[in-house]
């Protein structure tokens, strides 16, 4: 078995996250839990991307499949874990700008996560 070669992080899911990933088709499911994976040991997906707006270490992993959007948004602020804080369908079909109720939702998590992190240490 080959061995990594950073310690793979913990990888916990915010809310409704869990339940909205295992919504997504089986393919999707597979490439986002492969990126998230990369995540959990400090590399880089090709599919993933800082999302603006929230400051450093929120990152964005995105899956197209038949005609859809899919979007996984983590948090690696944290060097022992990893935050799933949303999963979901991109619904808009006008632009590529994610909508303000999942931007906002995505905010109350974060803020939840580094509450309680912060509480934790």
């Amino acid at each position: 078995m080959a061995r990594l070669g950073r310690p793979l992080r913990p990888l916990f899911w915010v809310g409704s996250s869990k339940r909205d990933y295992g919504a997504f088709p089986a393919r999707v499911q597979d490439n986002l839990g492969f990126a998230l994976f990369l995540v959990q040991t400090g590399q880089h997906p090709p599919a993933a991307k800082l999302l603006k707006g929230l400051g450093s270490g929120v990152v964005e992993l995105v899956e197209d499949f038949d005609g859809d959007t899919y979007r996984a948004v983590c948090t690696v602020r944290f060097k022992d874990a990893v935050y799933v804080l949303h999963a979901f369908k991109k619904k808009s079909k006008r632009g590529i700008k994610t909508a303000k109720a999942d931007i906002d939702l995505i905010k109350r998590r974060l803020r939840a996560v580094e509450t309680t992190y912060k509480q934790n240490s």
